[in-house]
């Protein structure tokens, strides 16, 4: 099902258990059911119709959103083994500790924003008629790592781009992680149908700029004094790649 794909439901209880699954991230289904107030059998019912359309999954018991991203990679060198892999619900605090690190050692607001909305909704991953928003993230042992992150409104104008953001905390840099992290996040947008992804970073975040530039993506606009920081004005650079 394609993310820009409206969401037909066709039973308006089948909608309403969608939407607060994809609320919540995952959750156990009788909590579901319970908290909708549908009736067991009717509830089943619907559930089964869900999965069969492939907008929901059932993983360790808990009721999740289906979204095809693809499996886990695993990635060896000579000082590091990580991985990367499609984010879970489950990796929420990870995701949200390692963007704040990253943002508050490089100024990343952008990434901050992301970060402030997902703590505040406690889900991850959206993906309904308004918005799509996934994840992947980088993992030595259980610690996240890094991330990218790619949001994309439902709109038929913009439906096309999509935002992205991307980061590795310090003392996992210099393995190649966020180049492995950019490559998957575009490569996921590419095959949902998003033809330009793009993001936004202060003009004083230079290594974050020099990234970008080394993987292709190019400056559309700055925009001056966009940002107060420090009692500082900083310039916002907008970059971009098309996919």
């Amino acid at each position: 099902m394609p993310l820009s794909e409206a969401l037909e439901f066709g039973h308006d209880d089948r909608r309403r258990i969608y939407e607060y699954v994809e609320r919540h991230g995952a959750v156990d289904p009788e909590s579901v059911r319970a908290g909708l107030g549908i009736d067991p059998s009717g509830f089943r019912h619907h559930v089964a119709i869900l999965k069969r359309d492939d907008r929901l999954e059932v993983d360790d018991g808990k009721l999740r959103v289906t979204i095809d991203a693809g499996a886990e990679e695993e990635y060896v060198t000579s000082d590091l083994e990580f991985r990367i892999r499609p984010a879970r619900q489950e990796d929420l605090s990870g995701i949200v500790g390692a963007i704040r690190q990253v943002a508050e050692e490089r100024t990343y607001i952008e990434a901050e924003t992301v970060a402030d909305a997902v703590d505040h909704e406690e889900a991850l991953l959206r993906h309904n008629e308004v918005e799509s928003r996934m994840f992947f993230v980088a993992t030595v042992g259980a610690e996240v790592v890094g991330w990218v992150h790619l949001n994309a409104p439902e709109l038929d104008k913009l439906s096309h781009t999509a935002e992205l953001t991307v980061g590795v905390v310090e003392e996992y840099r210099g393995y190649g992680i966020g180049s492995h992290l950019l490559s998957r996040g575009l490569e996921w947008a590419a095959s949902n149908g998003y033809e330009r992804v793009y993001q936004s970073v202060p003009s004083t975040n230079e290594e974050a700029i020099a990234f970008l530039e080394a993987h292709d993506w190019e400056t559309e606009a700055v925009r001056e004094d966009h940002y107060k920081m420090n009692g500082d004005y900083v310039d916002e650079v907008m970059m971009a790649i098309d996919l």
